[in-house]
């Protein structure tokens, strides 16, 4: 294994545990884990650093950076808000250089960088929180890719109750990552897990398993070779994953089954995979996606009875700020003028983590017929 994917897997370990196993006080601010949230939704950040001379907070929810103070035993501190229940990304700015938090384990990792995050919880909870709810589990997989030839993550949900039901099998969502993220993205940011395990405590959705697979593949220097980065990543998920998947869970096969959602890079390879293969995935979600064109696109609907008379899903939401809102566009009104049955969820927001969580609590409870 490389030193980055020895890194980067250790790293998702510890960030897995950083979801599931710590509490409540390390994910919300406390004593040992900082920052700290406040009764009030006030969030003070601190940073231990006596040598430096200068720090700043830069965080998702500030317009430009926010100084820090510095006490006599070399503790930097600032404090914001009130804010709104959500969870914020944030660095600190030392002397020049872009750190995260060191004392926080709740951290977001992309393939070249890192954000420290900041859970601040509703009252009533919020639809990702972890609640007093029966629970799934999130097992971590290193799997052997022969169409990559290479050892690659993978991440997979089962829901309350998968351990004990038996030989019941379920249906499967794959569940796609954007450009720059990881296959515990989802999880760990995106909060996949608690959102089901929120969703079916309530009877909004069906039991499912979820997998999460690692979207990029080897060898693609630069989005300038993302047509081959879709072309090999199907050529992993259909050949390798999927069988993967259905040899070692108790996964329901056939197209009313199968549901392909994703977001940004993976919404497009959803829609890509989905649309091309409607024997394989009957419900397909794509949000804020970098959406088919040109020649692709005319190739995908070619033959709209086809997929009118196979999808039983296809959804696509995207915020009015995000800057794939005009290719979302065209690619709605392709599907207009090919008469394809669909959803459009146009919402305020961009492109964002806080409006991805929403389209997948709103879209769980779509898939597999849960509603009927």
């Amino acid at each position: 294994m490389s030193g980055f994917g020895l890194c980067r897997f250790i790293v998702s370990v510890a960030l897995l545990l950083s979801v599931a196993g710590l509490p409540a006080a390390a994910q919300q601010g406390g004593a040992e884990f900082w920052p700290q949230v406040h009764s009030n939704r006030r969030v003070t950040f601190y940073l231990r650093a006596p040598a430096a001379q200068h720090a700043t907070l830069e965080a998702s929810f500030l317009s430009e950076p926010a100084p820090m103070t510095k006490d006599a035993e070399g503790l930097w501190s600032v404090t914001a808000g009130p804010l709104d229940p959500e969870i914020y990304e944030y660095n600190f700015k030392v002397d020049g250089l872009a750190i995260p938090d060191p004392m926080n384990p709740f951290v977001k990792v992309w393939r070249r960088s890192a954000r420290s995050m900041v859970l601040v919880p509703g009252d009533p909870p919020m639809f990702y929180e972890e609640q007093d709810v029966p629970h799934g589990t999130v097992h971590v997989h290193r799997y052997r890719s022969k169409s990559l030839d290479v050892t690659r993550g993978l991440y997979v949900y089962t829901p309350p109750g998968y351990e004990t039901s038996g030989p019941l099998k379920y249906p499967v969502l794959y569940l796609l990552h954007g450009s720059g993220d990881t296959e515990d993205a989802w999880t760990v940011v995106g909060r996949a897990n608690l959102i089901a395990d929120n969703a079916l405590a309530a009877g909004r959705a069906r039991p499912m398993i979820v997998v999460m697979p690692y979207g990029h593949t080897p060898s693609i220097a630069s989005d300038r070779a993302r047509p081959r980065n879709w072309k090999s990543f199907e050529s992993d998920l259909i050949g390798d994953v999927i069988p993967f998947v259905e040899k070692n869970y108790r996964a329901h096969r056939g197209s009313e089954h199968r549901a392909i959602v994703g977001l940004s890079m993976g919404g497009g390879q959803s829609l890509r995979i989905g649309l091309g293969r409607p024997e394989m995935f009957g419900w397909v979600g794509a949000f804020s996606s970098s959406a088919p064109s040109g020649e692709e696109l005319d190739a995908l609907l070619a033959r709209p009875e086809r997929l009118n008379e196979t999808l039983r899903l296809l959804w696509i939401g995207c915020g009015r700020k995000d800057f794939l809102f005009e290719a979302n566009q065209k690619f709605l009104a392709a599907l207009d003028a090919k008469a394809i049955r669909h959803t459009a969820h146009i919402t305020d927001g961009g492109h964002e983590w806080p409006l991805w969580r929403h389209y997948l609590n709103e879209v769980l409870p779509l898939l597999f017929d849960a509603g009927r």
